[in-house]
């Protein structure tokens, strides 16, 4: 099977979506949403967390961003997620680009983190909008700003859920200092297209939704991050890449069984993770901190193989594709 050459259209199209990102070469690619370990006393494990790092050095990937809705930041107080970041970052000492989450339920916190993230060695810096209270466009602004201008690296203000982004929410977070783009935990394409085209020049747009890995790219993203990419990070940047330079049939087929192994196991998702960690890669992320449940797996372990094996086997496919003569 040959591959599929790419449309002269679309590779201007490509070029001019990568080309609009400033820091292209750093805030690009797939990056894990990296999960935290956790030790049978509740606290982070720093033996696993080291070789949770270590993979996602071997696997290449393009950066990794701490204590997001799957390092369960939020689940963690201020001094261990000080911890947390200054461990992560250290084991790294450089070998990948990271973004720290930040996200509190109170700006002062917030603040306090960003700082420290950026203290310690952070190439950027991501927070939620307010939480809990019903955040209107103005506490939103105000909250992002005070995180944005605690330091001098790049902000990426992480939307997520069902909060607006207007027009007036993306021209006003555009003045906003050192807000050099997004994370966009969405569902919504034309949302997201949206924001490529109404936000800042140089923005570097980042999907949050693994379900939306090929698909988001299509529309403005340079970026994804996402929970699959610890497990299968390789896979999923060879995909992505090669997605968007022509070879869409295998980029289909790819997303569509990852689609259907995110169902399947969305309602075991925590239990699932980790089971398939300890079998892929000898990585035990340990029982998630309450109230975050690990209901029993439904799935054997052959079972939990054969879904890791099924998405990796495409990388192959790929690699043989772009291996063969044409």
């Amino acid at each position: 099977m040959t591959s599929i050459p790419l449309k002269k259209n679309s590779e201007n199209l490509y070029n001019q979506i990568m080309n609009k990102n400033i820091n292209k070469k750093i805030f690009q690619g797939v990056w894990p949403a990296l999960f935290t370990p956790i030790d049978s006393n509740g606290q982070h494990n720093s033996k696993e967390l080291e070789k949770l790092i270590e993979l996602q050095v071997k696997q290449e990937v393009d950066g990794v961003y701490l204590l997001g809705s799957t390092g369960q930041g939020f689940l963690f107080n201020e001094r261990e997620r000080i911890r947390i970041a200054e461990e992560s970052i250290s084991i790294i000492n450089g070998r990948l680009p990271v973004m720290v989450h930040v996200g509190a339920l109170n700006t002062e916190e917030s603040v306090r983190l960003a700082k420290h993230a950026a203290k310690v060695g952070a190439d950027a810096i991501s927070s939620v909008g307010p939480i809990y209270y019903n955040a209107t466009v103005p506490m939103a602004l105000e909250h992002y700003r005070k995180i944005a201008t605690a330091s001098d690296r790049p902000f990426f203000p992480y939307q997520i859920g069902n909060f607006k982004t207007t027009d007036e929410f993306i021209t006003k977070l555009a003045e906003i200092p050192n807000v050099e783009g997004m994370k966009l935990t969405t569902g919504n394409l034309l949302e997201i297209s949206s924001i490529y085209y109404k936000g800042k020049k140089g923005w570097s747009l980042f999907s949050g939704a693994d379900e939306l890995l090929c698909h988001a790219a299509l529309c403005g993203t340079t970026g994804a991050i996402g929970t699959s990419y610890n497990l299968i990070g390789s896979t999923c940047k060879e995909i992505r890449r090669s997605f968007l330079q022509g070879e869409v049939e295998v980029g289909a087929a790819f997303m569509l069984s990852l689609q259907q192994i995110i169902e399947e196991i969305l309602p075991v998702i925590w239990t699932f993770f980790r089971r398939a960690m300890i079998l892929r890669h000898g990585i035990d992320l340990g029982n998630p901190k309450p109230p975050l449940l690990a209901p029993e797996l439904p799935f054997s372990d052959e079972k939990v193989m054969e879904m890791v094996k099924t998405l990796e086997s495409f990388k192959d496919k790929l690699l043989g594709i772009s291996t063969s003569p044409s």
